[in-house]
């Protein structure tokens, strides 16, 4: 059984683990949330921020960051969670009838600062959050981390949603028909590859077909998810077969167009069927 599930934020700057019953959920911009939606436990919401360290002072950003929130924060504390000084503080509210309490720390990781906060109902553990706290680690720009695969994020979601719109958008605009996300689409989607409808150098749209076909593909079979590839500066979606074949959207159309190879929409699908 995985107890914990991996996250690499956008950029691959830093990652952490997060028990495998929580999701990713939409928050603020720069803020990422997770949370257990079957049996809420609390809600976990992390942001980072990178800033100077001072070469006089030898002071890092992260240390300067948190002797600034103890002087804002009187009835904040200095603590260490795991490797990490923080300053910790909590807060408690009420909400439909319902008491809350929200923790919070502010970590300091040398030039980058680490805002995390946990709301549970009031009198309940902290535990998870501090946790997750521990195992969050800073990515150097100057090492080649190996190719990992992650749970779906957000922004690989939102990418897959915007492409199918954008294919669905295509159909109905230029064909006057609808566009259902099954096999029987395939040739509607031939159709905009005939028509020159997308540029040979417009690879966006290329990928974005290629995620249309593997939605299909998700459409049609049992036992298919979406997940985040992380590699290099390469961040991307990919399909994952229960038998652990995975099919990369890029290498089913954008790859054979910049190369000049002869494919079709269905030849694609079928290797993504085949994985």
């Amino acid at each position: 059984m995985i107890l914990n599930k991996k996250f690499i934020a956008p950029g691959g700057w830093f990652s952490m683990l997060y028990p495998a019953t929580w999701n990713e959920f939409e928050d603020s911009e720069d803020s990422f949330l997770f949370y257990d939606p079957e049996n809420w436990s609390g809600n976990f919401r992390i942001s980072a921020f990178r800033g100077k360290n001072d070469r006089k002072t030898g002071t890092s950003y992260g240390a300067s960051t948190l002797k600034q929130t103890l002087k804002d924060n009187p009835s904040a504390q200095p603590i260490s969670v795991g490797d990490y000084s923080c300053v910790y503080g909590k807060e408690m509210f009420m909400e439909d009838e319902a008491y809350y309490t929200t923790h919070w720390w502010v970590i300091d990781a040398g030039d980058v600062v680490f805002d995390c906060s946990f709301t549970v109902s009031k009198g309940a553990s902290k535990d998870e959050a501090l946790k997750v706290i521990q195992s969050i680690e800073v990515r150097s720009t100057e090492k080649k981390y190996p190719l990992e695969l992650i749970p779906v994020r957000l922004s690989e979601i939102f990418l897959i949603n915007e492409s199918y719109e954008w294919a669905s958008l295509e159909v109905k605009n230029r064909m006057k028909q609808d566009f259902q996300g099954h096999e029987p689409d395939l040739p509607k989607l031939q159709k905009l590859v005939d028509e020159g409808l997308i540029a040979p150098k417009k690879k966006d749209l290329w990928l974005a077909l290629g995620i249309v076909i593997c939605v299909i593909v998700t459409n049609e079979v049992d036992n298919v998810e979406w997940l985040t590839l992380v590699d290099g500066n390469r961040e991307a979606p990919v399909l994952q077969f229960a038998d652990g074949r995975l099919v990369d959207p890029m290498k089913l159309v954008w790859s054979k167009v910049k190369a000049g190879e002869t494919w079709s929409v269905e030849d694609a699908y079928k290797q993504a069927l085949n994985g």
